[in-house]
């Protein structure tokens, strides 16, 4: 069976984009504020935060790979987010940005690291670990690009 490793390339081309604008951006733009009382910063933290949950979830599937791929709901997450909102927003703006860009290459040399085998059981599990990290990347950017008016 072939497997669809496609989101790779995704993945490091959001990466990319992502480290590009956190080197372009200031820190004024880093603590501008974003809708539903988020900050650029904020929001960098709220995709750190994601990123390290598929981190977490396929470390945890590495110690049982017999296992099925670890779930969770994801269709309500909202509170979630909301939880994590006052930390985010707690963190120095430079350092959610810095802390985003690490937090993306560990994730990204996660989900690359996946075994065909494992994308097959991912996928066939309802596909509980999204490995294309570059879609939820690429909608927070383009909302942040668009605040700033680039």
């Amino acid at each position: 069976m072939s497997v669809d490793r496609g989101y790779i390339a995704h993945n490091n081309a959001e990466r990319a984009r992502l480290e590009a604008l956190i080197r372009k951006w200031t820190d004024a733009d880093l603590a501008r504020a974003m809708p539903a009382g988020w900050t650029v910063a904020g929001v960098l933290g709220h995709l750190a935060f994601w990123d390290q949950r598929i981190v977490t979830l396929v470390e945890a599937w590495e110690k049982n790979p017999a296992a099925a791929p670890p779930t969770l709901d994801e269709k309500n997450v909202d509170w979630v987010n909301d939880a994590a909102k006052p930390m985010f927003l707690a963190v120095p703006p430079r350092k959610a940005a810095e802390l985003t860009l690490a937090i993306a290459e560990a994730a990204d040399r996660k989900v690359a690291s996946l075994t065909d085998d494992q994308i097959a059981r991912n996928a066939a599990a309802g596909t509980p670990l999204n490995v294309d990290r570059a879609e939820h990347r690429r909608e927070h950017l383009n909302d942040i690009e668009k605040m700033l008016g680039r």
